[in-house]
């Protein structure tokens, strides 16, 4: 599978000089499987560029996946700019979370009313076919895909998916649900069982894109918004044996000089662990 980034920043876009090297939109990334199958995960602001490139490539009939993990605004914002979704002969298939409140399809189509947005979600000329998800395992174009909740506000999935021996791990908004000691060595996981099953869920994959929005320091002030301190997306990656972990949903007011700094910091940290990732942000 290719992956590629379209859109890492969290709660705002912030496009701008100082954030040209790891990017101002908010959450979209691409998924491409050997067999050529689309997944597309998130509709942030980044989405946009996705759209546009794949407009110019004149590829005729497209289809693909689009998996929302949830419908705070900056993961569908970008969602009525996607200008795939308005060509006849395309063919999307949407999953978001169900089972709490609006159906997928009612959120995003209260995003296009008219109070917000010229053009309704029926407008859109592409097939378009919406399936509401909760945890579990089903096939997704070759993969298997695994689901899972996170700590969030809003009812959100992590989503896995393993082909061909490769694993994909994408979970952009957590927040742990207890923390260890601060002078607990690296790697250190609570005791609380949910944290064990957020580590067994990332365990063993390749890639982990992972919310690390926060550093411990800046953590305490935010407590209950749904997010992490990058220290612990690498006790995760240590734990979990994850090969590379990409910090993800950046902090809007952290620019790329403050970005490779929680870098180092995070590398430093990892230092001595019996596993030691290889840890960037993306």
């Amino acid at each position: 599978m290719r992956v590629r980034f379209w859109g890492v920043r969290g709660s705002l876009a912030k496009p701008g000089p100082t954030t040209l090297r790891y990017g101002g939109n908010t959450p979209c990334i691409q998924v491409v499987m050997d067999d050529g199958t689309l997944n597309i995960f998130d509709c942030g602001t980044g989405v946009h560029g996705l759209g546009q490139e794949l407009m110019a490539s004149g590829k005729k009939n497209m289809k693909g996946n689009i998996l929302i993990t949830h419908t705070h605004w900056d993961h569908i914002q970008g969602f009525p700019f996607f200008v795939p979704l308005f060509i006849p002969g395309n063919e999307w298939d949407i999953y978001g979370p169900g089972g709490m409140g609006n159906q997928l399809n009612t959120t995003l189509s209260g995003q296009m009313s008219y109070s917000y947005f010229p053009i309704h979600l029926e407008a859109l000329g592409a097939t378009v076919r919406f399936s509401n998800l909760g945890e579990g395992t089903f096939p997704l174009g070759g993969a298997k895909a695994s689901l899972r909740y996170t700590n969030h506000p809003s009812l959100t999935l992590a989503s896995r998916l393993d082909s061909g021996g490769a694993s994909l791990v994408y979970i952009p908004d957590h927040e742990p649900h207890s923390l260890h000691p601060l002078d607990a060595p690296p790697g250190t996981i609570p005791i609380h069982h949910e944290d064990r099953s957020h580590v067994n869920f990332l365990s063993g994959a390749d890639l982990l894109v992972h919310d690390a929005m926060y550093t411990l320091e800046e953590y305490p002030s935010k407590l209950g918004w749904g997010h992490s301190p990058f220290q612990k997306v690498v006790d995760y990656a240590i734990a979990g044996e994850v090969k590379r972990p990409a910090f993800f949903h950046h902090d809007p007011m952290r620019d790329d000089d403050a970005m490779d700094k929680l870098v180092e910091e995070a590398r430093r940290y990892a230092e001595g662990a019996d596993h030691v990732p290889e840890i960037f942000a993306a």
